[in-house]
């Protein structure tokens, strides 16, 4: 039986329009129709749900505990030995409730759909699980019970430095050869949507790459890349080229393909990466808690969507400020992010990154016939007013409801799981091993 959605608004693919009757038919939306009469369930604003184009769910449980400066100064590599230590501390158990937390977050906080880049594979000794993809199992049972659309992309991880250098004992659950790694990727496609993730270029040989590349085909492909200048230094110290650089002269970057950070990119960079259609995969809030720099947006004309990388504070509107206000901050200019087709910043960069988003996933985004019905409903009346103020202004969410394939998932800002889920996750943040 057909589920009929009426809104006041609705951002459309196209722009805004009001009166619009969507119907949903096995999760995906059959007919969008503007202009007509109320009908049906009705309500103010509709948005397309938001991809969270990179997540580390496991990194949920350690927000907070990395706010307190050492002897020695403090740094994304500083902050990535606390990681580490929460990293070896976890069961699938804890993996599970942790990744089911942030999804429940995630679906409160705008987001619909996820990329899970997720490297935590084998057990605290590093020995393989009975199932290889045991934590991928986990997180695609979290992603099931959250209700959250899943992508998963199980991340090669074989060195600690560029080069080729041995891994370190504390990467020792990342760490994978290629024959195992291509069993885990082939297990994960069976749980879900499914891309393929070499870490990141000091992770990675460049025959590994190669292979990563074949492996992959036409799926999702990401990357890190040039999140930290000391990265930058060290690939410079390497092979006398910057990271975007290498990259794009030694794989064949495409569509399929996201960057994720870029952050430490130059002018000639951009253009190349604008050029394969890539998409640039940026995590504002995580970028500013890590110290690691502001992506130069303004001198970027292609596709980007947004994630929630270590799930410090996991909000949709949140990562779309902090991009703006960063942009901002290095420009010196304000609105930034909006153009002279969308005018309205909030709006501009909300169609923006859903586009990016699903590129970035393999996925169908914006509410058009065909694509999942993943709809987050507003309170408001002027609808640019309403996202601008979710994004920029407002002291609580203004989200009301949210629907994953037609499957209403929050109701009046809370999650069906939250409370369960919480206790849950407060459980296992005792773990004083971490």
């Amino acid at each position: 039986m057909p589920q009929e959605l009426f809104f006041r608004h609705a951002l459309l693919p196209t722009g805004w329009a009001a009166r619009v009757r969507i119907t949903v038919a096995d999760g995906l939306i059959a007919t969008v129709q503007a202009g007509v009469a109320p009908s049906g369930e009705q309500h103010a604003i509709a948005l397309p749900g938001m991809p969270n184009l990179h997540s580390h769910s496991f990194q949920r449980a350690i927000a907070g505990l990395t706010e307190c400066r050492g002897s020695q100064g403090d740094s994304f590599w500083t902050w990535r030995d606390i990681m580490y230590r929460c990293g070896l501390a976890l069961d699938p158990d804890d993996v599970e409730a942790i990744a089911t937390q942030a999804f429940v977050e995630m679906l409160e906080g705008g987001f619909c759909s996820v990329g899970e880049f997720h490297y935590l594979h084998h057990a605290p000794n590093g020995e393989r699980y009975t199932d290889i993809a045991e934590l991928s199992v986990r997180i695609a049972a979290a992603a099931a019970a959250a209700g959250i659309d899943l992508t998963l992309l199980p991340v090669f991880y074989a060195h600690s430095g560029f080069g080729g250098a041995p891994p370190a004992p504390e990467q020792r659950r990342f760490i994978n050869d290629l024959d195992g790694y291509a069993e885990i990727y082939q297990r994960c496609r069976t749980l879900s949507s499914a891309g393929v993730a070499p870490h990141s270029l000091r992770a990675v040989t460049q025959a590994e790459l190669a292979a990563l590349v074949e492996i992959a085909g036409a799926a999702p492909l990401h990357i890190h890349i040039a999140e930290q200048s000391a990265e930058v230094a060290a690939c410079l110290a390497w092979s006398g080229l910057r990271p975007v650089q290498w990259l794009l002269q030694h794989a064949d970057v495409a569509n399929n393909w996201c960057l994720v950070h870029a952050t430490q990119t130059d002018p000639s960079e951009l253009a190349a990466t604008v050029a394969r259609g890539a998409v640039v995969g940026l995590c504002p809030i995580t970028e500013a808690n890590l110290g690691d720099g502001i992506f130069p947006a303004r001198d970027y004309a292609g596709p980007f969507g947004i994630g929630s990388d270590s799930n410090v504070l996991i909000s949709v509107a949140e990562e779309l400020r902090m991009l703006e206000y960063s942009q901002r901050l290095r420009t010196r200019e304000r609105n930034v992010m909006a153009g002279d087709a969308t005018r309205a910043t909030a709006t501009a960069m909300y169609q923006n990154a859903v586009a990016g988003g699903a590129q970035a996933l393999g996925t169908r985004g914006g509410i058009s016939v065909g694509a999942p019905a993943n709809i987050v409903a507003l309170a408001g009346d002027d609808p640019d007013l309403a996202l601008t103020q979710w994004v920029f202004c407002a002291r609580t969410s203004p989200i009301e409801d949210v629907w994953v394939r037609g499957r209403r998932r929050v109701t009046g800002g809370r999650h069906e799981l939250a409370e369960w889920s919480g206790r849950r996750f407060e459980k296992v943040r005792k773990n004083p091993l971490f």
